[in-house]
């Protein structure tokens, strides 16, 4: 959250929070909207705004002449810290975790090393981590890291909870990535690490980081539980991208 986004967005993020925290639980009625209007401090036809954009998130539905129900626990991250999983749980009040299951080093494919800008062939340092959040896991995340930065990462403990800021700390920190998005059903090792059957339909987050200087850091797979995640992509008048957002249930 920017500090010029708009004032709805500050309320509707605060009230998120607030039902997270478990203050209004799922299936509970909102106060209205005059009410938190003036709990907030600001006018109706903000609440109203915000409001809205929890029921576009899945938060909360409208009833009519009852009022808002809570649909769901949620919280949320923006885009640009999409790669620190770890801070973005702590921010939230939640315990990150991460479980190294496999560390394997082997030779880069063709794709790896065009998207790693890397000789093909070469040499790259490979994780399979369950994440979990307050020890429940939801998603796997299998990372391929090139040889120039794997040695920051070698070796360490299995239950390193957050392997961005390991990076940040030895000055590669990242600034910026892509991602792409879509559905796949669960392989036999996927069933295997989050108790699902085989070929159940997972949420996949394919990412590609990159360092102050440019160069690739990463090349990262997540498979996410199907309950445990969903996401938003927000516009603003102006046709500036508002950017996704990640809500974790």
């Amino acid at each position: 959250m920017t500090i010029d986004a708009p004032r709805y967005r500050h309320v509707a993020d605060r009230l998120a929070q607030r039902i997270a925290d478990g203050e209004f639980p799922v299936g509970s009625m909102l106060p209205g909207e005059q009410a938190l209007a003036a709990e907030v401090g600001v006018a109706r036809g903000t609440v109203r705004s915000a409001l809205a954009l929890l029921a576009r998130r899945g938060t909360v539905s409208s009833r009519a002449g009852a009022g808002w129900i809570v649909q769901s626990s949620a919280h949320t991250q923006g885009l640009a810290a999409f790669g620190s999983f770890a801070q973005w749980a702590k921010n939230h009040g939640l315990t990150p975790g991460g479980q190294v299951v496999q560390e394997q080093e082997s030779h880069a494919t063709a794709d790896e090393a065009r998207m790693l800008r890397i000789a093909q062939g070469s040499l790259v340092l490979r994780f399979t981590r369950l994440r979990s959040l307050d020890g429940h896991v939801v998603m796997i995340e299998r990372p391929v890291y090139p040889a120039w930065i794997a040695t920051a990462l070698r070796g360490l403990p299995v239950d390193t909870p957050s392997h961005a800021a390991v990076l940040e700390a030895a000055g590669h920190g990242e600034v910026f990535g892509s991602h792409r998005i879509d559905a796949v059903a669960a392989s036999s090792e996927d069933a295997r690490l989050l108790g699902v059957r085989r070929s159940s339909p997972l949420l996949r987050v394919r990412r590609q980081a990159f360092a102050r200087d440019g160069r690739p850091l990463d090349l990262t797979e997540d498979r996410y539980l199907p309950d445990a995640v969903s996401f938003e992509a927000s516009s603003t008048s102006d046709a500036q991208p508002g950017g996704w957002t990640r809500t974790l249930s």
